[in-house]
């Protein structure tokens, strides 16, 4: 069991037995170390245990490129009601944020990833979030393996793209979702969302509605409450349908 060690606004990950060495001294974690607990290094300076939750899986996965966003993920599980016990299909791997995500909400997931490279990051970072026996994660092309007769991949409950041929999979849909399933799409540009949307139209699926997602950090300090100048609020486009 990963555990993550604070302090301040310092954070680091050790397994039990590991030694963590920093400026603030030697600490050795113990094998039978438990979340909650207050671990000191050899000069004194405290670290608290945690449990791995979401947020630190998201700040502390190693990265292949731009990871999906949490107030992202929170959308798709929030429109599509995902839950313990669904199957999910999803493209486009990456980092492995939302896949993670959905295999600690107990989901069985079974996730694309084109770069073989990227999916044995994805494969680790799985292992990570202790959910390689819920999430398989698969190097190749989804539309590949849609178009393999011989691939029967079976009937899912909610279908998951961030690809860059996402209407294509969509039009799909109807023979990949169980009957009241949904499909999620990112997308990070206006024209592959209209896309995404009249595909979707095209192949009969029903509640289509997409969202530009944007949140904004509010600061609080003496001269008063503002939301935050700082950052880009936007991350990209979501679009959901559901199959009839």
């Amino acid at each position: 069991m990963t555990v993550l060690l604070v302090h301040g606004d310092r954070e680091y990950l050790r397994e039990p037995g590991e030694e963590l060495q920093t400026d603030l001294g030697v600490l050795d974690v113990p094998e039978d170390v438990e979340p909650g607990q207050t671990l000191e290094t050899h000069l004194g300076e405290p670290f608290e245990v945690r449990r791995l939750r979401g947020p630190d899986l998201f700040n502390h996965f190693e990265r292949t490129g731009a990871p999906m966003m949490p107030r992202d993920v929170g959308l798709i599980v929030g429109h599509t009601g995902v839950a313990a016990g669904d199957r999910v299909l999803d493209a486009g791997t990456g980092t492995g944020v939302l896949s993670a995500y959905l295999g600690r909400a107990g989901a069985d997931v079974t996730t694309y990833e084109r770069d073989p490279e990227f999916a044995e990051v994805a494969r680790e970072n799985m292992e990570l979030a202790d959910v390689s026996d819920r999430v398989d994660v698969r190097a190749g092309d989804l539309t590949e393996a849609l178009a393999d007769d011989s691939a029967d991949l079976g009937e899912f409950d909610v279908l998951t793209l961030d690809t860059e041929d996402a209407p294509d999979v969509v039009a799909r849909a109807p023979d990949l979702l169980a009957r009241g399933g949904y499909v999620a799409v990112y997308s990070p540009f206006v024209e592959q969302t209209r896309e995404t949307v009249e595909s979707a139209r095209e192949a009969g699926l029903a509640d289509v509605e997409t969202f530009e997602t944007i949140q904004r950090r509010m600061d609080f300090d003496d001269r008063g409450s503002r939301p935050s100048t700082a950052g880009v609020g936007h991350t990209g486009y979501l679009t959901f349908a559901r199959r009839p």
